[in-house]
């Protein structure tokens, strides 16, 4: 393992998804599973997501795209509260879908605006939560 290209992505991983998501991640890893921790905070987020190319925003942006028409409901739910924490309005992310929708089927585009309204809905209690 490459430990500065996993300490970038480490890095990457908390700003884009949060240190609750990624310390749960790291926790629940068991011996099994803990190489691919491992193997995706080196390549995924160490690597392409601090490359040059495209911003993380951007990078974002297509994540929802691909992902949703994977059907992955769990990564695109934390790719959602990602691309919102880059900087992706809710707004541009319903476009995303609608896309998705068009391009992959209206299922795909039906589970992923589902999907996203979840994930605003929770965020929403999140913050009124702290506030309150």
């Amino acid at each position: 393992m490459n430990n500065d290209l996993f300490e970038a992505g480490l890095a990457t991983r908390r700003a884009v998804l949060g240190d609750a998501y990624v310390d749960a991640s790291l926790a629940a890893a068991t011996d099994f599973s803990m190489e691919m921790q491992q193997f995706v905070t080196q390549y995924c987020w160490g690597d392409l997501w601090n490359r040059p190319g495209l911003g993380r925003r951007d990078r974002s942006l297509v994540n929802l795209g691909m992902i949703s028409a994977l059907n992955r409901p769990h990564e695109f739910k934390t790719h959602v509260r990602g691309a919102l924490n880059n900087g992706v309005t809710p707004d541009e992310i319903k476009e995303v879908l609608l896309q998705v929708s068009v391009y992959c089927g209206a299922p795909a585009g039906l589970e992923a605006f589902r999907l996203a309204n979840e994930v605003f809905q929770t965020m929403q209690a999140e913050k009124a939560a702290v506030q309150a």
